[in-house]
């Protein structure tokens, strides 16, 4: 794991979560609020993605999401019987928990993605190669500037149909620089 993410941060997002989403299981909401009263416990649990191949994770999916609803897994077990992964939360506070939260969207979420960890047990078949990560990062740089363009040209727009004859020339120089460097 690169990068630490702060227990505040993680609480903020569980708050998040439990505000916006209802779970398959309502064991799993327990859990959630249960993580939230206790700062050991989430300093130890993991966000992350394919969590089933991690030494102990929990699986939990919302009502409005396709996936199994509760998993817990631990080596070579697996249940869906939630109790007993609470019981194991209570009893071993400082082992390392990756859960996986399924819910419609997770992967554009950006609440999400401040908590969401690389998988570290993730066979390297599944892994993303770097030339993948390079043309998605430079895909998604494209769009960031696509959008801004079109934003910036929707304002401009405003500006001229309301008359304003300042914000028109200062939008389009803005639009006239940001279109030079995108094409160079």
């Amino acid at each position: 794991m690169t990068a630490v993410i702060p227990v505040a941060a993680k609480k903020d997002f569980v708050r998040w979560f439990l505000k916006r989403y209802k779970l398959k299981r309502r064991e799993c909401v327990w859990i959630l609020n249960y993580l939230l009263s206790h700062e050991q416990l989430l300093k130890n649990v993991h966000f992350t993605d394919e969590a089933h191949y991690c030494p102990r994770a929990m699986v939990i999916s919302t009502t409005n999401s396709e996936s199994i609803p509760f998993r817990f897994y631990k080596g070579n077990l697996m249940t869906a019987d939630a109790e007993k992964s609470f019981h194991d939360l209570r009893l071993h506070p400082d082992e390392k928990m990756f859960i996986q939260l399924n819910f419609p969207n997770s992967h554009a979420c950006p609440e999400y993605a401040m908590v969401r960890e690389e998988n570290p047990y993730l066979p390297d078949e599944l892994q993303v190669s770097a030339s993948d990560r390079k043309i998605a990062e430079r895909l998604l740089e494209e769009s960031v500037v696509s959008m801004s363009l079109e934003m910036l040209m929707k304002r401009v727009d405003e500006a001229l149909d309301a008359n304003d004859r300042e914000r028109f020339l200062i939008l389009s120089s803005m639009l006239n620089d940001m279109k030079t460097t995108k094409e160079s």
